[in-house]
């Protein structure tokens, strides 16, 4: 093992950390601070000074990438036989080792659920499972059974209503039972009374395991902590590493305050404090450390260890397709200078929000990825379209609303408490209904109109391209540059968060979504809409922003203007975009007054770029020259 390299590259306060080899230590590691890089490098350094053997160290994280990530790791330090596993596979390895493995576990609950679902009354019924599956891990990550759901849950806005969603909960564990399998959540319930009938059990285990290193500490749940407390026993070779500034699960049951409570518990412990930041440039943390004071909990301000990059661009706009235009341009313009497409991202709060930047996109040319599912991919496109297809009828608006109420669209009204996956189901089934009624001619058949649809949204949505994905799948992630579009009250924070906890967590993601950033960052907003209160507390002082422009008028313009929009018009539906990506009406408006004659003369009116003045100069040019003086 080469002892040098364990320190190789450390700052003083990771080489603090790793030197730490006894327990317990708290690492408090801020965004992009090299937290995988310090608790690998102190787990070698634990082996280095024979503290503990490699089979002696039981390292835990959230995800089976992530585990992976730490055995790599590990291994080209030299460092080989660290059970680096998940919480969930080190309790079923457990199991197994003490004869008690389960049958079989389920790997996912949704087949199970949506079964179960379909025998509610509706419109639960057409609830998502996916919404319901939370629901169910938000009780079991509490240690909440199914007989006690609905005491327990009281007043909560579940998935379902606390009568029915307990009744989808008892019937969920008795089929599940009577399959001889377990799910994810049962697997640490089983290791914890386990332990706790077998004290020879528990004893060979803390025999073994002399040394616990948890990961992401601050997604850690009740389930959670009391497995790791039944590990640990009396002792306190710990070691812990999370952010309480990104803790974004709290509906899952996870909350910081099981990271924060270890500095109180081990006060003789070794804590460390990571706010070096390996990233982003000075100027995206400037404006993320705006953010801090109102976060609460380990105070941490990230320094930059990069150079200079470009200030943060945070505005208004009139409109939202204002709004919609600017970030495609910015978008083309990062491109052109070099930036690929695949370093940059689109952050939004709810998956429904994908669709109007899928369209964009699409029209605009340029590739791009979903994360979390495209729209023609998400449960009510895939249903309507499976339902409706093949179809001659001309009837598209009728036929589209009648499926979509089959469906159980709520027909425009806001649905409380219901999940995120519902509520992206429901503005999907709306904005299908929308897209019927402005397709329907009299002529396009059913047929024609899902062959439209991907045509506007099926396209650029392969593997690579500009990312869309929302704030918590941006976590772990990062990116050359990130726009936060649309941060308004209703969308960041949620509509659905009504508590100060709630509010408190919808601030983390903004902090998440911001630290994403390496050097180009932009926070933009519709004035159309109330600004979020979050940008008064990074000092943005959004109410002094001009008010949303007044609709024009073509009497107020030249003749020309009218013209223009007419072959706007002709050309949005020749490509299967919406018209703002072609041109919004104040480019329309500066060309129609100033009239340029030639290609240069154009490339001067402001959302003029080169690929739109290549796309389309010569119609704009004819089209000016065909209207009446």
């Amino acid at each position: 093992m080469d002892r040098e390299a364990i320190f190789e590259g450390l700052n003083p306060e990771q080489r603090r950390a790793v030197e730490a080899v006894r327990g317990p230590v708290v690492i408090l590691a801020g965004a992009g601070s090299g937290k995988t890089t310090t608790i690998t490098r102190r787990i070698a350094w634990q082996v280095a000074t024979g503290t503990f053997g490699a089979p002696e160290i039981l390292a835990v994280t959230f995800t089976d990438k992530a585990a992976g990530e730490m055995r790599a790791r590990l291994g080209r330090l030299g460092v080989d036989g660290v059970r680096a596993r998940t919480f969930h596979a080190s309790a079923l390895q457990q199991l197994h080792y003490f004869g008690r493995g389960p049958g079989g576990v389920l790997p996912s609950k949704a087949l199970m659920l949506r079964q179960i679902a379909n025998s509610l009354p509706r419109p639960y019924r057409f609830r998502p499972a996916a919404d319901i599956a939370t629901e169910i891990e938000w009780a079991k990550n509490r240690r909440i059974p199914a007989d006690r759901y609905e005491e327990a849950a009281g007043e909560r806005s579940g998935a379902l209503p606390p009568d029915l969603m307990g009744r989808v909960y008892r019937e969920y564990e008795q089929r599940k039972s009577g399959r001889g399998l377990v799910d994810f959540e049962d697997l640490l319930e089983l290791t914890i009374r386990m332990y706790a009938e077998d004290a020879n059990a528990v004893a060979e285990f803390r025999s073994r395991c002399r040394a616990i290193t948890v990961d992401e500490f601050q997604d850690v749940n009740l389930l959670q902590q009391q497995l790791l407390e039944t590990w640990l026993g009396e002792r306190d070779e710990l070691c812990v590493v999370g952010d309480d500034y990104q803790a974004i699960y709290g509906f899952t049951g996870a909350s910081p305050r099981y990271l924060l409570s270890l500095r109180d518990r081990f006060a003789a412990g070794t804590v460390v404090t990571l706010e070096t930041n390996y990233r982003s440039s000075p100027q995206v943390l400037e404006l993320a450390n705006r953010l801090t004071p109102r976060l609460g909990g380990a105070p941490k301000t990230l320094r930059a260890s990069l150079p200079e990059g470009p200030e943060p661009v945070v505005r208004p706009f009139p409109e939202r397709e204002d709004e919609h235009a600017y970030v495609l341009d910015r978008i083309r313009s990062l491109a052109a200078d070099g930036v690929p497409y695949e370093q940059v991202a689109i952050l939004f709060r709810l998956n429904a929000r994908s669709e109007d930047w899928e369209a964009g996109l699409t029209g605009a040319g340029i590739p791009f990825q979903v994360r979390g599912g495209a729209f023609l991919a998400r449960p009510a496109a895939r249903r309507l379209r499976r339902v409706l297809a093949g179809s001659q009828s001309t009837a598209i608006a009728d036929d589209v609303r009648r499926a979509a109420v089959e469906e159980g669209w709520a027909q425009g009204e806001e649905l409380e408490g219901v999940g995120e996956s519902e509520a992206t189901r429901q503005h999907d089934l709306g904005r299908l209904v929308a897209l019927a009624r402005q397709l329907d001619d009299g002529q396009r058949t059913v047929a024609g109109f899902l062959a439209e649809l991907e045509v506007r949204f099926g396209e650029g949505g392969g593997g690579d391209g500009v990312h869309l994905l929302t704030y918590h799948r941006a976590k772990g992630l990062e990116f050359e540059a990130v726009f936060l579009p649309g941060l308004e009250e209703r969308e960041l924070p949620v509509r659905q968060a009504k508590t100060d906890d709630a509010v408190a967590e919808e601030r983390r993601l903004l902090y998440v979504g911001m630290t994403r950033a390496k050097r180009h960052l932009e926070v933009t907003w519709a004035a159309a809409s109330k600004p979020s209160r979050f940008l008064a507390e990074l000092g943005i002082q959004a109410a002094k922003e001009p008010a949303p422009r007044k609709k024009l008028s073509a009497e107020d313009l030249p003749p020309s203007f009218t013209a223009l929009r007419e072959w706007r018009l002709k050309r949005a539906k020749e490509d299967g975009v919406p018209a703002y990506v072609v041109f919004h009406d104040t480019t329309l408006a500066e060309i129609a007054e100033r009239s340029p004659r030639t290609r240069g003369e154009l490339a001067t009116v402001s959302g003029v770029g080169p690929t739109k003045l290549e796309r389309y100069a010569d119609d704009v040019l004819a089209a000016l020259a065909a209207a009446p003086s």
